[in-house]
């Protein structure tokens, strides 16, 4: 056994025989506080064992019989891998006619006369001792017969109509199907009753192999395979049983415990059969281990109660059936520690501002010691919501600020004493580029220089570094950089590109770009530059595994002379016509030694640059074909999310081509259960980029890594990842939902968390669920229509607004994961208060009389409460559009109508009407209307306009008016056929007298003027039907209709005159129209 460790070497190069150590060995570590055993390791030596001796007698065989030629390997551990070859060790061909089966028998469906030989060889590799053991030749000799008859399919293996198969939960199944006839029959699998797996099911061997990878108990049931050809078919039917070894569902894990605690250890396994399940304490079966009053066995858990320190022990667990076992070591810890603070004293924990900083407390201590924060010496305990306090004692600060800055003292401490430590913070100032860079334009030859002005904490040192397209400055003299700013003397078009300015500090970096743009210089008789020619005569020297020497003639420079060379490369083993970039050297290099890799095809080109640009590339070089070689690197991206709550999905990024380093590429996926001290599991794939582990616990962590190998070796130890399971929908509702109603449209809703082990799953947040029972207003129910708020993490309450007041809710909370929602709480039910109502439906105001009118109205469409009244306003409007005074009349709430009475006639009025709950007034809506006009008025407005129009000097001076128009038309018609041009219409529309009017043809009366006293606009006669009512759509026009957007009014007596007047200029408030009448020849014109 190697010293300070437990490992057992078994050591036989130098002598001894293996079968001397063979058996089962078993490793047990002890100590005074227990004992831990290992699984069996069972040791076999290999054995490739010699064919025995046997005569074999030529097969003759008539042209379309079939034919079988058995192989009968001996017994080897591990068993051989068989495979048939010739005299020159030249596999035998196979096809859907002539194929190995899995027993190693070479079958023949129909021979032809091609199969005639004599040296039909079967070959038997033993891996494990490198040793290939040789059958003697068997002779098959085919005579033919005219004609060849014709068979319908019969099966060669397996034999009978049905046969059984049992294979273990997780290998791979194998179900074979081999039949003679001719023509060659083809094969076809079903399952019965159900659907082969997809994903899982491959065909192999001309498909007379069934290959399901990664079986389970669902994949158990009858699968018939059909051979068939043109003469008829044969099947077979295999009953197939899934078994399982056993498997954890849930293993023991290790357990510290402080003294008078209680505890449990759950060992929990499946399997096909059911495993049996049994303890042992210290590797002696807990029958006849010491006994520990503190302990009860209760099938696969043991309970703890009330421990002491003796009762520390470490317990095996064995679940076992007749496939196998599984073996877990838990040591349960019986700890009386008092707490210790693990991290060093006064360390100095340096932020910047506005970022979060991270103060540890790492502690151990049993019981658990709980943790306080202080700040500074005498300061209270820290709370709120500024703090985070984590499990493992940090204390986090989110947003530190300057007054962050102090001593933070943490306090541990159990029942059995208290520990303190301090640390400080100190929170500085961000750094920040005051001045940055800016874009500049410089002709070639020129000077330019960028700014970066920086401000920093004076505490903290900080660097500039100047990058030119994100790479390093060059390395050239021309290039200054000075203590804020960098300078470029001489500048060229290769200094053309984008230069930044980055500033670190230990703590902080900041960075500002700006753009250089070099443009040509005036142009000047000069030398004509161009591109270099291509170089030639490329040569390889010096072939080595991992280098090779390239060599080459440089092409013309053209003027400008060469500044560097591109060396690119072609694989033509994986990507035949794809160049890719090699490495470059300086123009006055012609040879460079380039690092190869293993099991690439090479052909290398070179391209010339100088300042005017690149060469064509130069003709390939030879080929070059470097060795195999174990990978250089694993793959990446290698992560492992389940799909399913029982499996866990493993992928990665697959090699490259020339990554594989040579043939065979594979992978080696290993995975264990994180923090449960399981051996790996490992399975070798194809080169593929995915593999699925089933039969995993739900949700629980897995150490994996990837590693590549090929047909030469493996890859180096790949770096491990943490992986999960596959989540499943959580177990568990929040509890203790409570709901406080703020107002009338929001709520704040509070849960308990769940507790993460029954989240199942990465916790994504919480989903309430909302909807509107019924308003208590109407007490009517409707279509539920529910609501769903999500809060992501783990928050523990929220808000929900939009709610409708007066109404009745109910709402549940549901835990999310990343499978979906869990269980919903109990539905609580919660009001909402009364708020203020929605504006009548309606307003409809009928009925005018000379001194009443008819209100109705409609009740709110959302009342939110219980009405308690209506409140009407209404004010009179005068000529001027001035409001008169307000009255406000409440009205009861089961009202509809109202008559108002005693009104003033031919009045117009606004109305406003809302409705009123307890909370206050809602929204109101207006109108408007007119009482109708007195009789009386209306006749004597009548008479006036019948007189008017029939007084001589009247009719008089319209005649002379119309005399004037006539004449003026007929001196337009005389200059018009001169060939002048009047636009008479035109020029009188746009100087138009504002007092003229057009003459109404519809009821054939004029225009009339008043007295000049009277200082009212011209009117009409009265408008009124002859039964003296106001027609109820006149009644109904708004005031604005006809105000000041056409100049009209009302008289005194209501009469509506402002229709037929001239537009004239806005009339002052006042209503101080103009005295002056109108002229005759505007009341001809108007008359024409």
């Amino acid at each position: 056994m190697k010293p300070n460790s437990g490992t057992l070497v078994i050591n036989i190069m130098n002598g001894g025989k293996a079968e001397a150590y063979e058996g089962v060995y078993q490793c047990t570590a002890r100590n005074e506080r227990g004992a831990a055993i290992s699984n069996n390791i069972v040791i076999r030596p290999s054995r490739s064992p010699l064919w025995t001796k046997e005569k074999l007698e030529p097969n003759q065989v008539r042209e379309g019989d079939s034919l079988v030629l058995h192989c009968r390997p001996p017994v080897g551990l591990p068993p051989p891998i068989i495979f048939w070859m010739d005299n020159a060790f030249q596999r035998l061909p196979q096809s859907e006619r002539v194929s190995q089966g899995l027993n190693g028998d070479l079958y023949f469906s129909n021979v032809q006369p091609e199969d005639t030989r004599e040296d039909y060889i079967c070959y038997a590799r033993f891996n494990h001792t490198q040793t290939i053991q040789q059958k003697q030749p068997i002779s098959v000799k085919v005579f033919s017969t005219k004609p060849v008859t014709e068979r319908q399919p019969i099966l060669l293996t397996p034999t009978g109509s049905t046969s059984t198969k049992v294979e273990l939960r997780g290998n791979v199944l194998l179900l074979e199907c081999i039949a003679a006839g001719l023509p060659t029959p083809v094969i076809h699998w079903i399952k019965e009753g159900g659907e082969l797996p997809a994903n899982r099911t491959f065909f192999e061997n001309f498909k007379k192999t069934l290959k399901i990878i990664d079986v389970s108990e669902a994949d158990s049931g009858n699968y018939k395979c059909i051979a068939r050809n043109i003469l008829g078919s044969a099947h077979h039917v295999i009953s197939v049983t899934v078994k399982a070894a056993p498997y954890w569902i849930t293993a023991p894990r290790n357990l510290v415990l402080s003294p008078g605690e209680d505890g449990t250890l759950i060992c929990r396994a499946n399997g096909n059969p059911k495993p049996n399940i049994s303890w042992l304490a210290n590797g002696v079966p807990i029958a006849i281990a010491p006994e520990d009053p503190s302990r009860k066995v209760d099938g696969d858990t043991i309970i703890f109660s009330h421990v002491q320190e003796r009762s520390s022990a470490v317990y095996q667990c064995n679940a076992s059936n007749e496939y196998g076992y599984l073996l877990a070591n838990a040591f349960v810890n019986v700890l009386a520690e008092p707490p210790r603070i693990l991290t060093p004293a006064n360390k100095l924990y340096q932020v910047i501002s506005d970022s979060p900083a991270l103060l540890d407390c790492a502690y151990f201590g049993s019981p658990k010691p709980e943790i306080e924060w202080f700040k500074g010496v005498k300061g209270s305990i820290l709370r709120g919501s500024e703090y985070v306090f984590h499990d493992n004692g940090t204390l986090e600060i989110p947003v530190a600020q300057k007054d962050s800055t102090g001593t933070y003292t943490c306090v541990a401490r159990n029942e059995l004493g208290k520990v303190q430590n301090e640390v400080q913070l100190e929170v500085k100032d961000p750094t920040m580029i005051i001045k940055q860079p800016e874009y500049k334009v410089i002709q070639r030859y020129g000077q330019v220089s960028f700014e970066c002005i920086i401000k920093h904490d004076s505490t903290l040192l900080p660097t500039v570094i100047w990058l030119k397209d994100n790479d390093e400055l060059p390395d050239d003299e021309r290039f200054l950089v000075g203590k804020d700013n960098l300078t470029i003397m001489n500048v060229t078009d290769k200094d053309d590109g984008t230069y930044t300015c980055i500033v670190n500090t230990t703590l902080d970096s900041v960075s500002a770009s700006a753009v250089l743009t070099v443009v040509a210089a005036p142009p000047t008789p000069a030398i004509i530059y161009a591109r270099p020619n291509p170089p030639f005569d490329l040569e390889l020297t010096g072939q080595l595994e991992r280098s090779v020497e390239l060599s080459w003639i440089p092409g013309d420079e053209n003027n400008s002379p060469i500044t560097n060379f591109v060396i690119e490369y072609e694989d033509g083993l994986h990507e035949p016509g794809v160049w890719h970039y090699q490495t470059e050297v300086p123009g006055t290099q012609t040879t460079v030694q380039l690092k190869l890799s293993p099991y690439v095809n090479y052909s290398f080109r070179v391209i010339a640059v100088n300042e005017i640009g690149r060469s064509q590339p130069s003709e390939p070089s030879e080929q070059y074909l470097t060795k195999s070689a174990n990978p250089d690197e694993n793959p990446s991206n290698v992560q492992g999310i389940g799909s399913e709550p029982d499996n866990l999905v493993i992928t990665w990024e697959s090699l490259k081509g020339f990554q594989s380093n040579g043939p065979g590429l594979q992978y080696k996926v290993s995975w264990r259960q994180k923090d449960v001290d399981d051996e790996w599991t490992s399975v070798i794939v194809a080169n593929v980029s995915k593999y699925i582990v089933s039969g995993t616990p739900t949700f629980v962590p897995y150490e994996i890594k990837v590693q590549a190998l090929n047909d030469l070796g493996y890859a180096p130890e790949p770096s491990e990842v943490i992986g999960h399971s596959g989540e499943d929908l959580p177990m568990v509702a929040p509890g203790n939902v409570q709901v406080h109603v703020i107002n009338s449209t929001l709520a704040k809703v509070h849960w308990d968390p769940v507790p993460l082990k029954t989240v199942r799953g990465h916790l994504q947040g919480y989903k309430v669920y909302y909807w509107k029972v019924q308003s208590l207003s109407r007490r009517s129910r409707r279509h539920v229509e529910k609501k769903i708020l999500t809060f992501r993490g783990n928050k523990t309450f929220g808000m929900l607004p939009g709610l409708e007041p007066y109404s009745s809710y109910k709402l549940n909370v549901r835990v999310v994961n990343g499978k979906g929602e869990g269980p919903a709480s109990p539905d609580k039910v919660f009001k909402t208060p009364e708020g203020v109502p929605s504006s009548p439906s309606f307003l409809k105001i009928t009925n005018p009389t000379l001194d009443s009118l008819t209100l109705e109205w409609g009740s709110p469409t959302h009342p939110n409460g219980v009405l308690t009244s209506y409140i009407l306003k209404f004010q009179p409007i005068n000529n001027t559009h001035e409001l008169g005074p307000l009255v406000e009349i409440r009205i009861p709430a089961n009202e509809s109508s109202l008559i108002l009475k005693n009104l003033n006639y031919s009045t117009r009025y606004k109305f406003y009407f809302n409705a009123q709950t307890s909370v206050g007034s809602g929204n109101q809506i207006t109108e408007e209307a007119v009482t109708i006009m007195d009789e009386g008025a209306g006749k004597a407005m009548a008479s006036r306009q019948v007189d008017i129009a029939t007084q001589g000097w009247f009719i008089g001076l319209m005649c002379a008016v119309a005399l004037l128009i006539l004449i003026l038309l007929i001196v337009c018609f005389i200059r018009r056929n001169k060939g002048g041009k009047y636009p008479v219409k035109e020029k009188e529309d746009a100087h138009a007298d504002p007092e003229i009017q057009p003459m109404k043809e519809d009821d054939g009366t004029f225009g009339e003027y008043s007295d000049a006293e009277d200082h009212k606009p011209l009117k009409k006669g009265s408008r009124t039907p002859s039964d003296r009512t106001v027609k109820k759509e006149d009644s109904d026009d708004s005031l604005v209709d006809y105000g000041e957007g056409v100049n009209g009014q009302f008289n005194e007596d209501g009469s509506f005159i402002g229709q037929y007047s001239g537009k004239k200029e806005k009339e002052p408030a006042e209503g101080n129209e103009s005295s002056e009448a109108p002229s005759p020849v505007n009341a001809m014109n108007s008359f024409v």
